[in-house]
């Protein structure tokens, strides 16, 4: 029996976005929800009370950090992942296998799972890898990958470790989160294709073991679910083949894995997303490291019930702010006299009364305050973007919800 259950409550008929409830031990989920990325137990410069005013129903921590800083018996000993954070809500992990893959061919790139077409050129701007800045440091240099597992080097201390299926579950257990992933290999994009059935059939073998070493601990299954991953990086018949097998190996949930292109414009995941069809209606579908405004709605629309993604916190640190018209700059020289909010359009709890002059001092001054506000409304801007095709979807208007979002935040350009 599931620790979870997942309700489809209003699905659009011959569509496959739908609003439902997904319940776990420690609340429920109103589906489709965002997971603000809370990398080592903290959502970079936001209170857990403050995720609560701002919409947030769950939260997703990562266990590659967590393993290394502060190590998961620490976790477990103060009563997993949600009492250690101060978080009420349900909790996430993921298996770390982003970050181990990105200590290899990916250190040193700013590559993402994501590559973006240059619109001029009509070219991907990216070359292969998998990047997480998180981990950009001397010493994770290192990622060896075999059948049963992978090595690699801490980017904390240059320390050797091993992650196999069986102790990526290991650790998930002690972190003691509502949902936690299967561990599986995450390739770079433009991998060909023959690497990419290797990995996607190696990636099916270590969910099978994921899968059995949770199975086999009784009193984890009462209290936590497990999703698997398929792959198949950007070919077709191989994300279609990977979602098949994960679908039917007997997980809780499914995560969206694989790569995606910017090649098919405002449906760039359009291809990825195929993979859905080969899923149960019921099954709980999560879009790994979906977070922009545009892709999360061409994947609800799709079918994805749950996103995660690290890029509202990110570009908040650098002073770009989601608006409704777009992303902003706040460096740019012409918001230093601009004493509008910071999106007329949209007021964000707990950041709404602060102006576009006044972030774009903080952020120009080097003051902490500017990050962390501009971070609290961008995680703001994605939940209730989220919530509002939530409930676009129980009145039975999401395609117009789509549409004028689309039309208006890029400024009518398509």
């Amino acid at each position: 029996m599931s620790a979870i259950n997942f309700k489809i409550e209003q699905r659009a008929l011959g569509y496959r976005e739908r609003a439902g409830t997904l319940t776990t031990p420690h609340g429920i989920i109103r589906t489709p929800a965002f997971a603000p990325v809370g990398t080592k137990a903290s959502v970079k410069g936001i209170l857990p009370e403050q995720l609560v005013k701002l919409g947030a129903e769950v939260v997703l921590a990562n266990t590659y950090h967590l393993y290394l800083q502060p190590g998961e018996n620490t976790v477990k000993n103060a009563g997993g992942l949600g009492k250690f954070m101060g978080w009420q809500g349900p909790t996430m992990t993921d298996s770390g296998g982003f970050q181990v893959f990105s200590l290899g061919a990916a250190f040193g790139k700013k590559i993402s799972k994501f590559t973006r077409l240059n619109l001029v050129e009509n070219k991907p701007v990216n070359t292969p890898s998998i990047y997480d800045e998180e981990i950009a440091s001397q010493h994770g240099q290192l990622a060896i990958i075999d059948d049963e597992g992978v090595s690699f080097t801490s980017h904390v201390d240059g320390s050797l470790h091993r992650f196999t299926p069986e102790r990526s579950v290991e650790i998930q257990h002690a972190l003691g989160a509502d949902i936690f992933f299967a561990f599986d290999e995450c390739t770079a994009p433009t991998e060909p294709y023959e690497y990419q059935k290797e990995a996607m059939e190696r990636t099916h073998r270590w969910a099978e073991r994921s899968l059995k070493t949770h199975r086999q601990n009784i009193d984890a299954n009462k209290k936590q679910a497990i999703f698997g991953i398929a792959q198949g990086g950007q070919f077709d018949d191989l994300r279609r083949q990977s979602a098949k097998a994960i679908a039917e190996m007997g997980f809780d949930g499914f995560g969206l894995g694989g790569s995606f292109s910017k090649k098919y414009g405002d449906d760039s995941l359009q291809s990825a997303l195929a993979m859905l069809k080969e899923l149960p209606e019921n099954m709980p579908v999560h879009g790994l490291g979906i977070g922009e405004p545009c892709d999360l709605l061409a994947a609800i629309s799709a079918g994805v019930d749950i996103f995660d993604c690290v890029a509202a916190t990110r570009i908040g640190r650098h002073s770009s702010l989601y608006t409704m018209r777009g992303i902003i700059h706040l460096r740019n020289g012409e918001y230093r006299n601009d004493f509008s909010p910071l999106d007329p359009e949209l007021a964000i709890a707990g950041t709404e009364t602060f102006t576009r002059a006044y972030v774009s001092h903080l952020v120009r001054s080097g003051e902490m305050l500017g990050s962390i506000i501009v971070s609290m409304h961008n995680v703001g801007f994605i939940l209730q973007l989220v919530a509002g095709a939530r409930q676009a979807i129980l009145d039975g208007r999401f395609d117009d919800y789509r549409a004028d979002f689309v039309r208006d935040y890029y400024h009518g350009q398509f």
